[in-house]
């Protein structure tokens, strides 16, 4: 019987990726007289994976990557006022209250009632904090995780810690690569919940997690039904 549900934090539980790109549409801008705008993205998603050895997850890394793109692109052109506009739009990142995607908070509620509830999120730690600090979930969720990556080592690991069975978990997030397979590999199982918008670096999987099964929802609150149907078959 499922005791344990995670939860994936950004685009899953609030809004995340519409700021990452609202901050690369104001790069896009300053780079017009450079090259255009897709040019803009590629080389950018491209430094980002790069550089994620170095930096790992997350808004900081994010802007050191744009910062870095942006130097690439002018050919060291670029002035100080514009990677100040760079660093004005990721402080406004920070600054951007948390909102909430539809029916979060109802389907948090309902399962708290049943379930341990678990954050399990990638990215700069105060970030992450912050806004799970704001977002009113924390009345319901027992654990809150930061990690600097989410792989199968990852999950186990924190299973481990907290005296989990794989079979007794279940882990909810809007990508395959990072938050659904690598739990269903280890034996758990993975849901995921689409979102409108997903990063293009979580949009390849790896190909040792590609064959393992996984479920799929729409919407967050189709959830409690779906775990209702999964202990139902174990127990049949």
């Amino acid at each position: 019987m499922i005791s344990w549900i995670a939860f994936d934090a950004d685009d899953t539980l609030w809004e995340n990726e519409i700021y990452y790109q609202n901050a690369q549409k104001k790069m896009q801008e300053i780079l017009a007289g450079y090259c255009s705008p897709e040019t803009t993205n590629e080389t950018l998603l491209q430094t980002e994976t790069r550089n994620i050895p170095y930096f790992g997850y997350g808004i900081k890394s994010f802007g050191l990557s744009m910062i870095e793109t942006a130097v690439q692109i002018s050919n060291g052109e670029i002035s100080a006022r514009e990677i100040q506009i760079i660093l004005e739009s990721l402080k406004e990142m920070i600054s951007t209250p948390v909102k909430l995607l539809p029916g979060v908070i109802k389907t948090i509620k309902i399962l708290s009632k049943d379930y341990h509830l678990m954050v399990i999120t990638k990215g700069d730690l105060l970030d992450q904090e912050r806004k799970f600090k704001n977002s009113q979930l924390s009345p319901f969720v027992e654990v809150f995780e930061v990690v600097n990556a989410k792989e199968k080592s990852t999950y186990q690991g924190i299973l481990d810690r907290w005296h989990i069975l794989p079979k007794q978990f279940v882990m909810a997030g809007n990508s395959l690569r990072s938050d659904v397979l690598p739990v269903a590999a280890i034996g758990g199982i993975g849901v995921l919940i689409s979102h409108y918008l997903t990063w293009d670096h979580e949009k390849s999987v790896n190909s040792d997690l590609q064959n393992f099964p996984y479920y799929e929802i729409d919407k967050i609150k189709k959830l409690p039904g779906l775990i209702d149907k999964i202990n139902q078959s174990e127990q049949n």
